[in-house]
């Protein structure tokens, strides 16, 4: 399943259009244009850090875990500090958050200004998704420590595991490495 539909099923499409007072399809447009280089993100957390997987899943948590997938979901404005935080977290700067959204505008048609306000929402949704997700499967799977579960987890949403569908995120992902952060970092001429 595509995160926009697992996002869409949760509310959250439907919550981010609301408060940026656009229709779920361009809200759609965005999550899709957007998600690939926020997973990206995450996965180059898990790559560049000693601790891995682990370490994702107490970087999630330390960013709020699965409330910020709540608070954009409540009826409440959404906290966008919050979402913020996480895109310093997997981006590093804004030069990188402006780059991404370059980047989606290019893909998806939409403006450049409002996926700079959709970034931090959509960085919200996918941390706060893979938390819950997190959480569910050490529920589930008491050893190994929660690796194993967003390892898949993050797999998945990224298209792994034979999940061919591409789309957007292999458009995006210019050298097949699977993350199309790295691409986007080379268009900006920075090393991810």
């Amino acid at each position: 399943m595509q995160i926009t539909d697992i996002l869409a099923n949760m509310g959250g499409l439907q919550s981010m259009a609301r408060e940026l007072g656009v229709s779920e399809q361009q809200a759609s447009a965005g999550v899709a244009a957007l998600a690939p280089a926020i997973l990206g993100g995450f996965k180059k957390q898990v790559t560049s850090q000693p601790s891995g997987l682990e370490g994702l899943g107490a970087l999630l948590g330390s960013l709020g875990g699965g409330g910020l997938l709540d608070n954009v979901l409540s009826p409440q404005p959404t906290n966008v500090n919050l979402g913020n935080d996480v895109l310093g977290q997997i981006f590093g700067s804004k030069d990188v958050s402006r780059a991404v959204a370059q980047s989606a505008s290019a893909q998806s048609g939409l403006d450049p200004s409002l996926l700079k306000k959709m970034l931090p929402i959509v960085a919200m949704m996918v941390a706060g998704y893979m938390a819950k997700q997190q959480g569910n499967a050490d529920g589930a799977t008491v050893q190994g420590g929660g690796g194993g579960g967003l390892g898949g987890i993050l797999g998945g949403l990224l298209g792994g595991g034979g999940n061919r569908g591409g789309g957007l995120a292999s458009m995006l992902d210019q050298d097949g490495d699977g993350n199309p952060l790295d691409d986007i970092m080379r268009m900006m001429g920075r090393k991810a």
